[in-house]
């Protein structure tokens, strides 16, 4: 039997990563194998799913990705393992406006049929805890909201009062009550929670957390309210027996020739989309990964370079101090290879990182502007279509993702774009260019459109018959 289920909180800040990654540490414990998904654009909580299940976690986002994308990367990833944990975005029904369900837990979860478990912080809450319940219950009747867990609360009597409520009043099952456990809150940084391997952690969090969990949910109770009928997965099941593919749909037949793309991953350099790698995979290429911290040359025979983002900016002194690498990408750039680069591979390949007290680190230099931190987010949805100019990509594809980042660009120049953008507020170009390198802010999500990564490598091909 299978188990999932959907966690969901009232609104951002209720404390639904921290039990996400108990109760997956927790049923990893107990000898299940638990495959994590997170709703959203995020690269941050999927490390700590990593962490506590030992599986790579895959996003699921309503705005980015198509209903059949997303239901069949779930079932794909879930087939081989016991329970499916999916860590919800913001508040429930919180998404891309305020006026759809695009891009919000409660859209995945109705995609999927799964119960949603919904956590309130129930630190300052009493019988009113029962009137957010209830409204929860009531605003979509098409998504069950199968069972709550109280975080935070203040002790077994304010548990107990919480539960009188709630039963009196609400359908949804009460697994029980989280203390305030200072200790194990998972501590923020500049771009959201810390990465699950920054020192600044405790070394075994992630173990408290799921003996929190352990302690004071009913597990039982919750793998009993998230059963799946056979049914929910005998097409996927019966397509692997017979041989067909239960690849997510829409992804590109494979590419009769394989490019070799290098991928900058490290500490740096750790902002990827699981996802993007395996359509690049599907798609015919060949993954070789280095890293910009410790390695001095490229791998050899490389067709292309992909810089995606990460937290350059931690590391800018020993990124600047690796001169053999920056002058090996230099090169490659200049010779005309071609070169990807996201948020943090934007900032690598320009002309180096400016911090928040104004010093300076020089980097790749293949563009001409400087980047700075700053003190504000930029967040957002944003969908590109490429221009007639765009030197990596045909005309009019079009492919969504999501701008994060807390740098600018200084004084940038008039260079060559070739993106047309459009986010929920604001319209502008972006991509540049310099030979066949293109760099932007936008984290894109191929599974949006595979073709753009076969187009990628199509590209390769030309270029290489065109440098020989």
């Amino acid at each position: 039997m299978k188990h999932a289920f959907v966690i969901a909180g009232t609104h951002s800040g209720v404390g639904k990563t921290s039990v996400s990654i108990g109760i997956m540490r927790a049923l990893t414990r107990r000898g299940f194998k638990v495959q994590p998904f997170k709703v959203g654009p995020d690269f941050i909580d999927p490390g700590h799913h990593r962490r506590a299940t030992g599986q790579i976690s895959r996003n699921l986002d309503g705005w980015m990705l198509s209903q059949e994308f997303n239901v069949a990367s779930f079932q794909r990833h879930l087939a081989g393992a016991d329970v499916g944990v999916i860590e919800g975005v913001m508040g429930l029904f919180d998404g891309y406006d305020g006026q759809s369900e695009s891009g919000s837990t409660a859209q995945i979860a109705k995609w999927l049929g799964l119960p949603v478990i919904l956590v309130l912080d129930a630190w300052s809450l009493g019988r009113s805890a029962a009137a957010l319940i209830q409204g929860y219950e009531s605003f979509d009747p098409d998504l069950n909201v199968a069972g709550v867990i109280f975080n935070k609360i203040a002790g077994g009597s304010h548990l107990d009062w919480l539960r009188q409520a709630v039963e009196s009043s609400c359908q949804a099952a009460i697994l029980g009550g989280i203390p305030k456990v200072k200790e194990v809150e998972v501590p923020e940084r500049h771009l959201g929670l810390l990465m699950s391997y920054e020192d600044k952690l405790p070394s075994d969090y992630i173990e408290e957390l799921a003996d929190l969990i352990s302690e004071h949910l009913d597990l039982k109770k919750l793998l009993s309210l998230s059963e799946l009928p056979h049914s929910a997965f005998a097409t996927a099941f019966t397509n692997e027996s017979e041989g067909r593919s239960t690849k997510p749909h829409g992804s590109p037949p494979p590419f009769r020739s394989t490019a070799r793309i290098g991928v900058a991953r490290d500490e740096a350099f750790c902002f990827y989309y699981e996802d993007n790698l395996d359509v690049m995979r599907e798609a015919g290429a060949e993954i070789v990964a280095f890293s910009p911290l410790s390695d001095s040359r490229l791998p050899a025979d490389l067709d292309a370079l992909y810089l995606g983002g990460g937290y350059p900016e931690l590391y800018a002194k020993k990124l600047a101090g690796n001169n053999a690498l920056l002058e090996k990408i230099r090169q490659f750039s200049n010779r005309g290879r071609i070169v990807y680069g996201e948020c943090g591979g934007l900032m690598y390949l320009s002309q180096g990182i400016e911090d928040l007290s104004g010093n300076r680190f020089p980097l790749c230099g293949v563009f001409p502007f400087w980047t700075r931190m700053v003190s504000k987010l930029k967040l957002a949805y944003a969908e590109i279509q490429t221009t007639p100019g765009s030197v990596l990509f045909p005309p009019n594809q079009k492919v969504r993702g999501h701008l994060f980042h807390f740098s600018e660009m200084v004084q940038p120049p008039d260079l060559n774009c070739g993106y047309q953008v459009k986010t929920f507020s604001h319209q502008f170009e972006e991509g540049f260019q310099v030979k066949k390198t293109l760099v932007s802010y936008i984290h894109l999500h191929f599974g949006s459109n595979p073709q753009f990564a076969r187009t990628l490598l199509s590209r390769c091909h030309d270029t290489n018959r065109h440098l020989r």
